[in-house]
């Protein structure tokens, strides 16, 4: 599998021609690595409903016809929008698994708020995604939160794509200790130096990661990929 980072939230995981594109923020997006006519998508995965998260969302499913999974409140806000278009959507709640024929999604809590722009509140989510035998963890807009510890527990995690840029999310060093809490063998920060609010030094949070825990940090610009 190849992870893809488009730049602030936004990644696509690329296995065998599946193409799942998460939170795909693009245009508006200063560090966006990819225009959203030029993606392609088999499925597109929502952690929750805020501007800088839902992006290109509905553009890009109608134009690829890629279904979109997101939680229940927001999946009906974007059924509204797409079904005349024969756009198929997926409405889990918290603890819901969808299954395709490329692998699964899990929703999980996230700490956080959230309101769509066209004024529906959603709970926001974390996403766990396995594709091509491996377990993403997109930890979504998330707090620093004790339950963090339960969530590879059940599905191991290979990679957590975490934020770290404070402000609207837990910062670099509160994402240390998630980091522990989780365990998964890669960290690849996000959610930091789109804007001013923030900036942060991912470097120094690799540092930290790596000085206290046995997981390796992958700092990606936006366009580059890993594959674990």
């Amino acid at each position: 599998m190849e992870i893809r980072f488009l730049g602030h939230a936004a990644f696509a995981l690329s296995h065998e021609g599946t193409t799942v594109l998460i939170d795909p923020f693009l245009t508006g997006n200063p560090k966006a690595a990819a225009s959203a006519d030029e993606l392609e998508a088999t499925t597109i995965l929502l952690t929750h409903g805020h501007a800088d998260h839902i992006g290109d969302t509905v553009a890009i499913a109608k134009r690829t016809g890629a279904p979109v999974v997101a939680i229940v409140e927001l999946a009906g806000e974007l059924a509204g929008e797409l079904a005349a278009d024969g756009v198929a959507t997926h409405d889990p709640n918290l603890g819901g698994t969808v299954a395709f024929d490329w692998g699964w999604v899990k929703l999980v809590p996230a700490w956080h708020t959230s309101t769509t722009p066209k004024g529906t509140v959603n709970t926001p989510a974390g996403l766990l995604v396995n594709l091509g035998g491996s377990t993403v963890y997109h930890t979504g807009d998330t707090c620093l939160f004790g339950d963090l510890a339960l969530i590879a527990q059940r599905d191991p995690v290979d990679v957590v794509l975490m934020c770290i840029g404070g402000h609207y999310t837990m910062d670099r060093h509160d994402a240390v200790a998630a980091a522990e809490m989780i365990g998964a063998p890669t960290v690849i920060p996000m959610h930091y130096d789109t804007f001013g609010l923030i900036e942060t030094d991912a470097q120094a949070f690799k540092a930290d990661v790596e000085a206290r825990t046995s997981s390796s940090v992958v700092v990606l610009s936006p366009g580059e990929s890993h594959s674990p």
